[in-house]
């Protein structure tokens, strides 16, 4: 795993910043195209990261420079940086439509399956044309090596694995079915009235919120390396597989 440095750190910043942004975006688009023009209104129908930052300046700014930097310095140094973001929605139309609004809340996560596997299919044509090999152990961020010494090649393979993983994070991390993350959303595909209404009022509870970050912070980790490792030894299927 290539050490953390000021050149790496905008690296990851920068995909850090519009795979939220593609997440947060798609989350708008979807509630656009299902009648809510909540967040089409604040801007957040769009790529261009200044709406979402504006809205999360400390989730989309300094949270991600300084956990990046307190990870750099630690020991081993670990290539890792969190923040978050958000989309606005009218509650009254997730109520009137608690589908739609399931299909909204799913579409963050989509967007981001949907990047690793643009990722996955550059590496993998990338490891079949010479350009790339697979690592001997991979880590977070670290998925695939450049056969070249050419900085801008090295780079190119920093950034495709930092976009992978990252990736595969916030879709994995977001699919958890606890609140306040988009996967406690997917029960509204399958209830309906009053059932649907007193799930979504239950979500809403700041208490059941508070007890899904603890939740979170307790087992994501438990999920994520496993399904990281699963979809890297599907990615090199028939090249190598490692563990």
């Amino acid at each position: 795993m290539p050490t953390p440095d000021l050149a790496t750190g905008l690296l990851f910043y920068f995909i850090f910043v519009y795979s939220t942004v593609f997440h947060e975006a798609a989350h708008a688009w979807a509630a656009l195209r299902m009648g809510d023009d909540t967040a089409y209104r604040g801007g957040q129908v769009s790529l261009d990261p200044i709406p979402h930052i504006r809205r999360e300046p400390f989730g989309m700014v300094i949270v991600p420079i300084l956990s990046f930097f307190l990870n750099a310095f630690a020991k081993p140094p670990v290539l890792w940086m969190m923040g978050w973001a958000s989309a606005p929605y009218n509650p009254e139309w997730a109520l009137r439509y608690p589908r739609r609004s399931a299909l909204m809340a799913l579409a963050g996560p989509a967007a981001n399956i949907l990047i690793v596997i643009v990722c996955g299919i550059l590496i993998r044509v990338g490891v079949e044309n010479g350009l790339f090999v697979p690592p001997g152990k991979y880590s977070f961020g670290h998925v695939v090596d450049a056969v070249s010494q050419n900085k801008g090649m090295g780079l190119l393979a920093i950034a495709l694995s930092v976009a992978f993983c990252l990736n595969v994070l916030l879709a994995v991390f977001n699919l958890l079915p606890v609140p306040p993350l988009d996967g406690s959303a997917s029960p509204l595909l399958f209830l309906k009235g009053a059932a649907a209404e007193n799930y979504q009022r239950i979500l809403w509870q700041p208490a059941m919120q508070f007890i899904g970050i603890i939740l979170i912070f307790r087992g994501v980790g438990w999920l994520v390396q496993p399904a990281l490792t699963w979809v890297v030894n599907l990615m090199y299927t028939g090249i190598a597989v490692y563990r």
